[in-house]
């Protein structure tokens, strides 16, 4: 059965389908089985990403590892149970078509509360939420004092996760590996960093979840959306001498991906 790694928060902005292009590229250059859904019906910036990848890959005639995309199935209103959510029907039938042929599914939440966003969300073995090292990001998390030190407690965000977990314990199922990833914070040690810093690792002590590194505000990481490339992919179209920021932004993947601890990945790019 597919290992699902659901990126989500309630926040555009974040990051959140940039990592999981680069996440879903990454592991199948490794060589691992990798399909893709994008909840976000409306914008799609996953799908857009990997459709532009495909006509890429068509015209250029280049072999690139991807990941597989694919559009949620629709359903017809009568072949509904009573009571049954379009939304879930949809989403179950296509983890259900995709599970027994993946290594791994990734899926991309819209930036907003939807059914389709809550229920992945109890899908998830490993829940990636990528997060500004803001205080405005944080309080998706969880409610802070004016000193940004006190935790006075979990926000919508967090209490949709828990609320998932319960689902899955209720279900039987394992507990959702939850980590939060730092995007965008800087090389330099300010005190909104070390304050950031400092939140983090007490909200994660109360309510569960890792901290990893993500991305830092880097060209390389949106320059490459209207081919559907990656930093992976600089080597394969002819791209030599990779600079000290496209060599820097290899390593913060390559970071990433190892603090994920996924099952049977060894990175080796």
């Amino acid at each position: 059965m597919a290992h699902i790694i659901v990126v989500g928060n309630e926040k555009g902005g974040a990051g959140k389908s940039t990592v999981s292009m680069h996440v879903a590229s990454a592991l199948a250059r490794m060589g691992h089985k990798v399909s893709a859904l994008d909840l976000d019906l409306r914008q799609k910036t996953f799908g857009r990403y990997s459709e532009n990848r495909a006509k890429f890959i068509e015209k250029s005639g280049l072999d690139l590892p991807s990941p597989r995309y694919h559009d949620l199935p629709e359903v017809d209103q009568d072949q509904l149970k009573p009571g049954e959510n379009v939304y879930d029907r949809r989403l179950s039938a296509a983890v259900a078509e995709l599970e027994t042929d993946s290594d791994f599914i990734i899926i991309d939440c819209p930036g907003s509360h939807t059914r389709l966003s809550q229920v992945a969300h109890s899908l998830a073995d490993t829940l990636i939420t990528p997060l500004n090292d803001s205080f405005i990001d944080f309080d998706l998390l969880a409610h802070i004092d004016s000193d940004g030190k006190k935790i006075l407690g979990p926000s919508v965000y967090s209490e949709m996760v828990w609320n998932a977990r319960q689902l899955r314990a209720q279900a039987g199922l394992k507990a959702i590996d939850w980590i939060v990833v730092r995007n965008r914070m800087g090389a330099q040690q300010m005190v909104n960093k070390k304050k950031m810093g400092e939140a983090i690792d007490n909200l994660a002590k109360r309510i569960g979840f890792r901290v990893a590194p993500g991305f830092n505000e880097r060209v390389i990481f949106r320059e490459l959306f209207p081919r559907g490339l990656t930093l992976l992919d600089l080597k394969d179209i002819g791209v030599k001498g990779l600079n000290i920021s496209n060599i820097a932004a290899r390593q913060e993947l390559r970071d990433l991906i190892k603090a994920l601890n996924l099952p049977g990945v060894e990175v080796n790019f």
